[in-house]
Parts: structure tokens; sequence; C-alpha cells
């Protein structure tokens, strides 16, 4: 029980028992892990209050939105004061405002001194809450650093994402010999993919290397230095699962 105390889990899926209100549910939890009746009250007064649930305490948790349980699963992972908060996926299909809630409730974990370990597929969310950051493709981890870091590792930083009405081996070339295009990643649909120092500025040296072996733009794409675009050198764009 002493090592259990160290940790907080908050799952993907909220796991809330819809029998309970959302006050029993915490108070609950800090039974489990022996905390004494009335400071587990205390507490659970406090994190209710905290994640925004105060009105709504005394409710059965069934009527509650998807935002709502979600706060909830992390106040209940909160009840017992962990030292490593685990999080799998905690914004996933929330509104734009309940997650911007639930980011500043992490920050503020955080800002305690806690250690949080956090999955996510947003990049956008990776960027800004952690310090350290594991990229993983197929249980391997292939990349590991500070968001800083990695956004600089991506060669020339910036993402062109073209498609053209044909792709060549001849237009690959003419594409790499643009001063400023790092690496290019043709794929078999006919987009092909541009590591570059700069973005629009290119443009026109496309065209023109396009314009050369009779191939048009049907489609452009650009994006800063970021780390979807890190995910993306490394991963492919295949689908994964």
């Amino acid at each position: 029980m002493a090592v259990k105390r160290l940790f907080g889990v908050v799952p993907q899926r909220p796991n809330l028992d819809f029998a309970l209100t959302a006050r029993e549910i915490l108070t609950f939890h800090g039974a489990y892990f022996g905390l004494p009746a009335r400071e587990s009250h205390q507490r659970a007064a406090e994190l209710l209050d905290r994640f925004q649930l105060s009105e709504r305490a005394d409710h059965m948790v069934r009527g509650f939105s998807g935002g709502m349980m979600q706060r909830l699963s992390i106040a209940r992972a909160l009840m017992h004061d962990p030292a490593v908060l685990f999080l799998d996926e905690p914004t996933v299909g929330l509104d734009p405002q309940t997650r911007l809630v639930v980011w500043d409730l992490i920050r503020e974990y955080n800002r305690r001194g806690k250690t949080i370990l956090l999955t996510t597929h947003n990049m956008e969310e990776a960027d800004e809450l952690c310090q350290r950051i594991g990229i993983i493709d197929h249980g391997r981890m292939i990349a590991c650093d500070t968001p800083a870091a990695l956004k600089a590792s991506v060669p020339g930083g910036w993402l062109l994402r073209l498609r053209f009405s044909r792709s060549t081996p001849e237009l690959a070339d003419r594409l790499r010999a643009i001063d400023g295009i790092r690496e290019v990643r043709p794929s078999a649909d006919g987009a092909v993919d541009l590591y570059a120092d700069r973005g629009g500025a290119l443009l026109p040296a496309v065209v023109a290397a396009a314009s050369a072996v009779g191939a048009e733009i049907h489609d452009v794409h650009l994006s800063e230095p970021s780390l979807e675009n890190l995910f993306l050198l490394h991963t492919g764009r295949g689908l994964r699962e």
C-alpha cells in the first residue's frame, strides 16, 4: 500500500461508478488509500471546487458530460496526493474550454513538484505541457528530448506538403536541387513532403521545377516547425494501429 500511495492513474476512458455521487467517488477513493474520514471529506470538497464540480457534488455521475467525468477522474486520482501521476489521453474528446481547464490543472499539479507521465496523440498538448517528450512508434522509442530540441531536429524545420498532377524521379531531383530544401519525400499517391529552412518563399522555385517536367501543383500546405512535423518525419503518413 505504501508504494501504491505514490501513484495516481487516470485512464483514457473514465471508469467511474455510476451508482455513486461525485463526492462519494472521491471519499471512497480516499478511504481506500487510508485517509481519515475528516481529511477525506475536506480534500474531496477542495478538489470538487478546484475542478469546478461543487454544484454537482451530490449528483449521480451517470448524468455528467464527458468533460465533467474526465475532470472527476483526475480529481479522484489526486485524492491521495500521489507523487507520480499517470495520464492516458486526458483530453481526448473534450471541448476546447474543458481541455484548457484540464491543461491548467495539470500545470498546477506539476508546479507543486509532482511528476506527471502523459500519453497523448495531440502534438499541441505535448508541446504545451511536457518538459521532455518521447515519441514511440510500434513500441520503439524513436526520439526523446525537450520540445524545443525535438522541433529543432527537423531538417530545416518547415514542412511543405504538395500534391502534383504527376510525381516522377526527375521532379524529385529538381526539388532537391532547390536552395533551402533539405529533404524530399515522395509518396505513392502523387504527394511530396519537402523539409525546408523556409516556407512560402520557396514556392516560386517549386512551381518552376514542376513546370520544367510538365507537372502541375494541385494542393499546397505549409507548416512551421512543430512536433507534428517531427512525428511525420520519423513515422511517415501511413495510418498507425
